[in-house]
C-alpha cells in the first residue's frame, strides 16, 4: 500500500498558501495544526470564530506545562498566547468574517463538488441531525482552503461531480490539499497542481470523481 500524506504534513502544505500579513481563520479538526507551521518569514494574526485573534501555537503532547486554562481555539484545544492577541465575543469574532475583514479560512470537509461546493458538517445526505455551526459563515471568508483525506475509508472519492451530503458552501472552496494531491478548483474545472510523493496522476485520477486537468507544471508536493 502507498504512503499518503499525514495530518501533520497536510498542514505544513497548507501554511506554505498563507500570505504574508493576512488574517487566518482555521476551523475545528486538521486545520488547527496549520498554526504550528506558520513560515517564519511572514507574519499573520490567526482568527478563531470563539473570538481569540493573533494567537500562537496549539499546545501539544508534551506541552502541558504551557496551558493557560484560559486560552483554547474554537475546537477546545489550548492555544499558546503571542505578542498582540486580543479577544473578543463571538458577535464580532463572525462579523469579521462577514464584512470581510477575514481573508482565508482554512476548512476541513467530507465532501468537495468539481464546482468547489463544500460539504463539511454533516454525514448524513438530508441534514437531519447536528448543527451546521460556525461552518456556514467561515465559507464567506475571500479565500477557502480545504484540508482532507482524498476518500473515505471504504475508498471512495471526497472529491465528486456532486456533493451528496448536506452543503455548508456553494462554490466557495478555492483550493484543496488532500493527502493525496494539491488541486485548485478554476473555472475551467479542477486543476492538478501537485501529487504526493510516489504517486501518478493516473493514480490520483483513479480515485477522484470529476476529471482532473493537469497543471503543465505539475510537481511532487514540496515543503
Amino acid at each position: 500500500m502507498k504512503l499518503r500524506l499525514d495530518r501533520e504534513v497536510i498542514a505544513m502544505r497548507i501554511a506554505k498558501e498563507l500570505r504574508d500579513g493576512e488574517v487566518v481563520n482555521l476551523g475545528i479538526g486538521l486545520p488547527t495544526l496549520v498554526a504550528n507551521y506558520l513560515p517564519p518569514d511572514k507574519t499573520m494574526i490567526l482568527h478563531s470564530e470563539n473570538g481569540v485573534y493573533g494567537f500562537g501555537q496549539v499546545l501539544m503532547e508534551g506541552e502541558e506545562h504551557l496551558i493557560d486554562y484560559n486560552l483554547t481555539n474554537a475546537g477546545g484545544q489550548f492555544i499558546s498566547s503571542a505578542p498582540g492577541m486580543c479577544f473578543t465575543d463571538y458577535g464580532d469574532a463572525f462579523d469579521a468574517v462577514h464584512v470581510g475583514r477575514v481573508s482565508t479560512s482554512v476548512l476541513g470537509a467530507y465532501q468537495v463538488s468539481e464546482k468547489g461546493d463544500l460539504a463539511n458538517w454533516t454525514k448524513e445526505p438530508e441534514g437531519y441531525w447536528g448543527s451546521i455551526g460556525g461552518a456556514m459563515d467561515m465559507v464567506m471568508a475571500k479565500r477557502i482552503i480545504v484540508g482532507m483525506e482524498h476518500t473515505t475509508r471504504n475508498n471512495k472519492s471526497r472529491i465528486v461531480k456532486r456533493c451528496s451530503y448536506a452543503i455548508t458552501g456553494r462554490e466557495c472552496v478555492d483550493l484543496i490539499v488532500s493527502d493525496l494531491a494539491v488541486i485548485e478548483v478554476t473555472g475551467g474545472g479542477l486543476l492538478l497542481r501537485e501529487v504526493a510523493p510516489g504517486w501518478t496522476v493516473e493514480e490520483v485520477q483513479a480515485l477522484t470523481e470529476p476529471k482532473l486537468r493537469v497543471d503543465e507544471r505539475l510537481k511532487e508536493i514540496e515543503l
